[in-house]
């Protein structure tokens, strides 16, 4: 079994109009939210092999939230490509990941990686597919098992959710 674990960055900062969106920082309620999250994968004792992320300034922050929660450093390889990437992109990213890696974490943004959770993972019975099913919310994480021994076999509907990590919950 493989575990793919996704996390979209936290809540950004439109305080700065003439800045790029690849620029935007988080805002106050994004970085309280990262550590709460990070704190909350300490808890559930969650490990990552392999961590890839977008290089855009709020998800690196996001990153560094998660790391303070965590207690423990994240060695990332962040990919440009990663950046506002479509869902093919994303599958793409998935199944070019190296063979002994068995627990991943993917760190970007929305629409991309909404739609690459619901493209992987099927209906499961506690409800987690349905309770994203309308939108993933900004620092969620999700936690996909999918049953592939490569990650270049992973198809579509094939993982189920295991872990639903939502900020909202954690306040």
């Amino acid at each position: 079994m493989t575990f793919l674990t996704i996390l979209r960055h936290a809540k950004s900062s439109w305080d700065h109009p003439g800045l790029s969106d690849f620029d935007r920082p988080l805002n106050d309620r994004g970085r309280k939210a990262a550590p709460l999250v990070g704190r909350e994968m300490r808890r559930r004792k969650m490990e990552f092999d392999i961590v890839f992320a977008s290089p855009a300034v709020r998800v690196r922050q996001t990153i560094d939230g998660v790391v303070e929660g965590l207690g423990k450093e994240l060695e990332v390889q962040f990919d440009p490509e990663l950046y506002a990437a479509d869902v093919e992109t994303l599958l793409t990213k998935v199944r070019a990941l190296p063979g002994d890696a068995h627990a991943p974490l993917m760190v970007g943004h929305n629409p991309g990686l909404h739609e690459i959770i619901l493209y992987l993972a099927r209906d499961d019975e506690e409800g987690l597919r349905a309770k994203i099913e309308d939108n993933l919310p900004t620092a969620a994480a999700v936690t996909i098992e999918l049953p592939a021994v490569r990650w270049d076999e992973v198809e579509p509907a094939s993982g189920l959710i295991r872990t639903l990590i939502l900020p909202r919950d954690l306040d």
